[in-house]
């Protein structure tokens, strides 16, 4: 088990009120003074009056210990001391000797308190703040642990406890166990000064937490490669696209070493043997030229390889074309490769039956046995529906899919997809997703402000809002089954960014969506989180899809993306939030910002009984850095995690190497999980 280390310390607060009693003359013979407590290192001081016959006397206290006012009084005289000018984050007060009558010594026994707020840091990453000012104060954090240790310390605290048991300062506490869920801590500070408060610490464990078995960075990682870009998972072999990587090789196995072509692209085969993954490939595309973004996408089933390159340049059509051709900039191409033994060997050059200069086909790939979909989201035909004119070109960024079939080792296509609502602008085919004879389809700028299943296409007041069409094969022949809308479909919620499917089941992701909302079926009216995302399960039974789940984050953050990836694995569901950043959320009123490594990146787990998805696990990466993007893909089969974070920057090679190394921005990395 690992613990996480909570320390607590005092500062010192305001600025407070000073009280003023009436004194008549007197004769100045003995001295007034006491004790200051509680003055933080460094303060500017606390300023004490003292008045007495109609005559004030002001006396600036710079440390703890005693003092006295340069003014004396004679014995019978009436006194009265008051603090009339804070320390900086410092209240301090009279709590002792403030009024009194002098004897015939010197009266020394005035005491001044002074205290201020407790700053709490978890592992370095925490700022809670605990203002003894305030009556109370909530403070609730996120974490995977199973236990956390407490550490209570600091010059200015006198005593403290935690759920009402005291314990010894500046000595770590024993382990408290965390249960999944919400647990509540009562942690009470006294301060030096007298003040004492009791805060509520909120540790919600998102679930169980995974075992991370692999840190995997490229064989020959380098700045800007985004190794972990995309991810595919079958079985026991991984499938890692690195579409920066810049080595002018072919084919498998080259010189990885060379730097000469800028953003050609690579992709990465591991395998597991037991427990262990190793290399078993490295892999180019047949044409490698700059900036093809080989590895943007990735699809894996079995022995075969589909990987998409949507920046490629040729102007060839159909299968096994002139890939020297270089006329039709952005096109795209997807490439297919095959395994024997340990083996592989590219099979396909594929390209659209409609190649056209900035389509981006192969921007999403999704294969299952002999079937291979391929999204081309920049596609301009406005034909709609199957198989229909594709030298139309006036319905920009549109969209389309292509589906193509093997039969022995020999590719053709099968059929070219539009929505059934064709819209400029709609990026129809920006994610796709294949189980047996279903194919689901992304659309995540398409703007209908429909809600649920089959509602009204023609509808276009809600841009971005996004949409998903399902399409099932009936032999050789597709149709469309569905079209699938968000419950609470908004403006600018990407419905359809990712999809994932296995079975009767569907997840879409929504990464814009933008509830405050926290996990499953919660208020989808609340828009108050800009950019937090959530996911959405439907289920299909027959031919009806209806909405199962409304999934969002245990701790839904602002800007977060919730959804930007998913990944479906029977009763499992992986979601990526790529920026996500949030560690810590304060539910007091207190202005302090609690943020952990913005745009670090987080993925969560999530499991179904029956009909009910729960939280299982929030996932974290073991080096967790400031904009690696931890979460843009995810990978499921099974009991096996894969997690990509493409902007990791360590420049260690190979599997389980200095996660520490920071020095390869943008090289990436992938975490296995089980």
């Amino acid at each position: 088990m690992r613990c996480l280390l909570l320390a607590i310390t005092l500062l010192t607060p305001f600025s407070g009120c000073s009280q003023i009693l009436g004194l008549h003359d007197v004769t100045h013979e003995h001295r007034v003074g006491g004790q200051v407590r509680g003055l933080w290192d460094g303060s500017d001081g606390v300023t004490l009056q003292l008045r007495a016959d109609g005559v004030d006397t002001l006396l600036t206290v710079l440390a703890n210990g005693t003092f006295s006012f340069a003014d004396q009084l004679a014995p019978g005289a009436s006194y009265s001391v008051a603090v009339v000018a804070n320390p900086l984050q410092h209240t301090c007060s009279v709590d002792a000797g403030g009024n009194g009558v002098i004897a015939n010594d010197d009266m020394m026994a005035i005491s001044i308190a002074c205290a201020g707020p407790a700053v709490v840091a978890l592992s370095g990453e925490w700022g809670w703040v605990f203002d003894p000012t305030q009556d109370s104060q909530r403070f609730k954090g996120s974490v995977i642990v199973q236990t956390v240790a407490l550490i209570i310390g600091g010059s200015n605290i006198s005593g403290a406890s935690i759920n009402g048991t005291i314990v010894p300062l500046n000595e770590q506490t024993a382990p408290i166990a965390l249960p999944l869920g919400e647990m509540s801590v009562s942690i009470s500070v006294s301060a030096n000064g007298g003040l004492s408060k009791t805060y509520e610490c909120v540790f919600d464990r998102g679930g169980e937490v995974l075992d991370q078995i692999v840190y995997g960075k490229a064989s020959n990682a380098q700045r800007t490669d985004v190794f972990g870009y995309s991810v595919a998972l079958s079985g026991d072999t991984l499938a890692v696209g690195a579409h920066g990587e810049s080595s002018a090789a072919k084919g498998i196995n080259g010189n990885q070493a060379d730097n000469s072509v800028s953003g050609a692209g690579a992709v990465y085969v591991f395998v597991r043997n037991g427990t262990t993954w190793a290399q078993q490939a490295y892999v180019k595309a047949s044409n490698p030229d700059m900036y093809d973004s080989f590895g943007s996408s990735v699809a894996l089933f079995n022995d075969t390889l589909a990987v998409g390159a949507y920046a490629e340049s040729s102007a060839a059509t159909g299968i096994n074309g002139s890939q020297l051709d270089n006329t039709a900039s952005n096109a795209g191409a997807v490439y297919v490769f095959v395994r024997s033994g340990t083996a592989w060997t590219q099979q396909a050059y594929i390209k659209a039956s409609n190649s056209g200069a900035l389509d981006n086909f192969g921007r999403a790939i999704a294969l299952f046995d002999d079937t291979l979909a391929v999204g081309a989201p920049s596609e301009s035909s406005a034909v709609t529906g199957i198989n229909g004119n594709q030298a139309d070109n006036t319905s920009s960024n549109a969209g389309a899919v292509y589906v193509f079939v093997r039969s022995g080792t020999t590719w053709t296509q099968q059929a070219y997809i539009k929505a059934s609502n064709t819209g400029i602008g709609d990026l129809f085919g920006d994610s796709v997703a294949l189980f047996s004879n279903t194919l689901v389809i992304g659309a995540p700028e398409e703007a209908s402000a429909a809600t649920g299943v089959n509602g009204n296409q023609a509808d276009n007041t809600a841009g971005g809002a996004g949409a998903v069409y399902v399409f099932v094969r009936s032999v050789t022949t597709w149709t469309q089954q569905a079209y699938l809308k968000a419950s609470n479909a908004g403006a600018g919620d990407e419905f359809g960014c990712s999809v994932a499917l296995s079975g009767n089941t569907l997840v879409v992701g929504a990464s814009g969506e933008a509830s405050g909302a926290t996990g499953i079926n919660g208020n989808e009216a609340d828009n108050s989180v800009f950019h937090a995302g959530a996911a959405y399960v439907f289920e299909r039974n027959n031919a009806t899809w209806t909405q199962q789940a409304y999934v969002k984050a245990a701790n839904t953050s602002d800007s977060a993306a919730f959804g930007i990836s998913v990944a479906l694995s029977g009763d499992t569901l992986a979601v990526g939030a790529y920026t996500e950043s949030i560690t810590v959320t304060p539910e007091s009123n207190s202005s302090h910002p609690f943020v952990g490594f913005a745009g670090a990146g987080a993925a969560y787990l999530f499991g179904r009984v029956g009909t009910t998805w729960t939280q299982r696990s929030y996932v974290k990466a073991s080096n967790a850095g400031a904009a690696d993007d931890f979460g843009t893909s995810v990978a499921l089969t099974g009991d096996t995690l894969v997690i990509g974070a493409p902007f990791e920057a360590s420049a260690t090679t190979g599997i389980n190497g200095n996660q520490a190394d920071n020095s390869a921005t943008a090289a990436g990395a992938i975490y296995i999980y089980r």
